[in-house]
């Protein structure tokens, strides 16, 4: 082979192979990305699954209800409490982990189940009345989220 050939080779390799490997890698780092995100949300769904075990250990509390018990012994208010502290911080997690303004469809689809369990634990009024308490303290974008949440619900 002679100069010629070896350079109109490597001209090939540049204008066809370079492109290729470039759309090879995007390809590679949108998967591992993926796949960071679903790690992410197992992780954040086995935390609420425990979370419920938690709740059914602690089922004279009745936090499953949608109704308030309001005659609770100063242990069981001591145990909702941290009860209420542990979720709030999973809820913060989550938000910290999920959450973006402008959300892909893959990533609204992961948030989308915990809006409806953070909207569905401030829909109890115990939960709500709870939140001045939890709230101090945790990410400032968080606490806004769930202030502006908190507006909606009737």
């Amino acid at each position: 082979m002679d100069l010629q050939t070896w350079e109109l080779l490597s001209y090939m390799v540049t204008v066809i192979g370079l492109p290729f490997a470039l759309i090879a890698f995007y390809m590679q780092q949108r998967k591992e990305r993926q796949n960071e995100e679903a790690e992410i949300y197992q992780s954040l769904s086995d935390e609420y699954a425990d979370f419920q075990r938690l709740l059914l250990r602690n089922a004279d509390l009745q936090l499953t209800l949608p109704t308030n018990i309001d005659n609770l012994t100063p242990d069981q208010r001591e145990r909702k409490k941290i009860i209420f502290d542990i979720l709030i911080s999973l809820f913060e997690r989550a938000f910290i982990l999920v959450y973006e303004e402008n959300m892909s469809k893959q990533t609204a689809r992961l948030w989308a189940s915990w809006e409806d369990y953070i909207r569905s634990w401030c829909s109890r009024k115990d939960f709500r009345d709870a939140l001045p308490e939890l709230l101090p303290g945790e990410d400032p974008d968080f606490e806004d989220y769930i202030r502006k949440l908190l507006q909606k619900i009737p």
